[in-house]
């Protein structure tokens, strides 16, 4: 190797010369940084004003969003602009199911009942033949709802008039003969056992006319039972039969057979909801504590109610029991079998209705 190329190969003094910038201006700009990341990495108490952050706490909440929220009392009226609690913006949003956090014990979906469903059964086997009401129809007590055939009835009813009609006039004649017999015994031209034998006759017509008299009731009966009338004020939940459908009092299974319910029935000025409580929640519940029912069609309606019924036996396959809350005054908003919000109130801290 020459000498040229070793003089290639040299490195200058100018580039073994280290940077001019100082080591400290460095060290203090690192130091810079760290504290400025330090400053907004801690949390500080002046942190739950700004907006945006979900822990502030729920005044800062309600002045960013304009909005404030309050429970509704047992009326279920969300609170207005102008009373403690309301924004200035005049909106509120409720939840009117809900109860005030120091009140409510435990909140529970269930369904809509009527405390009690009838289904109008004939009591013997029949043929309709007219049915007046409809599926929604509001019925009386003692209303007519339906009619059954009874020409058959009617018939017998005949029958039994003239066989009535017979036995009054044997009576007639057991009567006069032992008139007649009383007479002639008396005058000792007949023997006693003419009179004994006319005393019988009578005594025999009377009992026959008694027995028709029965059996005329018992088809006046019969013929009574093909009116059939509801037993209670109510609506009409469902139509089981049309006109000339046979019915039966009891069913023969399969779908072929006669119906054995004209109709079904329901007070709905008497309704409950039905829910099944997990068995870790029993103790929360007893029987008159205060409750209150929001169905969840109509979220903003809110009705009292009071538990009225706790079952006996619990499920074991889900570990509930069926517990039935009584809904005071229920109103055209409450259907049957619609889902509803239940919460149960503490009944020390309730107030007296």
């Amino acid at each position: 190797m020459n000498e040229d190329q070793l003089q290639k190969l040299r490195i200058s003094s100018e580039q073994k010369r280290r940077s001019s910038t100082p080591v400290w201006l460095i060290i203090l700009i690192v130091l810079g940084i760290t504290g400025v990341v330090a400053f907004f990495a801690f949390p500080r108490a002046s942190d739950s004003i700004r907006a945006g952050l979900k822990s502030g706490s729920d005044s800062s909440k309600a002045k960013a969003t304009g909005f404030t929220t309050n429970a509704s009392g047992p009326s279920g009226t969300p609170s207005g602009s102008g009373k403690p609690g309301s924004s200035s913006s005049g909106f509120a949003a409720s939840n009117p199911a809900a109860g005030s956090s120091g009140d409510s014990l435990l909140t529970v979906s269930g369904y809509i009942i009527a405390r009690e469903r009838i289904e109008l059964s004939p009591r013997f086997m029949g043929v309709v033949s007219w049915i007046g009401v409809k599926k929604g129809d509001a019925v009386t007590n003692g209303q007519t709802v339906a009619l059954l055939d009874d020409s058959e009835y009617r018939a017998r009813l005949a029958e039994s008039d003239g066989q009535l009609a017979v036995a009054k006039v044997a009576l007639e004649k057991a009567t006069t003969d032992l008139r007649r017999a009383s007479e002639l015994v008396a005058q000792r031209v007949e023997m006693n056992k003419t009179l004994d034998d006319a005393k019988l006759a009578v005594a025999s017509s009377e009992a026959q006319l008694k027995q028709i008299i029965g059996a005329r009731r018992l088809i006046e009966t019969w013929m009574d039972w093909c009116v059939i009338r509801s037993p209670v004020n109510g609506v009409v939940l469902e139509k089981l039969v049309d006109a000339n459908e046979l019915v039966s009092p009891q069913t023969f299974g399969g779908a072929r057979g006669p119906s054995a319910s004209l109709i079904a029935l329901a007070d709905l000025s008497d309704l409950q909801v039905e829910i099944d409580v997990n068995e870790s929640d029993l103790a929360k519940i007893s029987l008159g504590q205060p409750c209150r029912v929001s169905p969840e069609a109509y979220p903003a309606k809110v009705y009292d109610g009071v538990v009225a019924e706790i079952a006996p036996e619990a499920n074991r396959a889900k570990g509930t029991l069926q517990i039935k809350v009584q809904i005071k005054k229920p109103d055209r908003f409450l259907t049957p079998e619609l889902s509803a919000k239940v919460v149960f109130l503490d009944p020390r801290k309730a107030p007296a209705n």
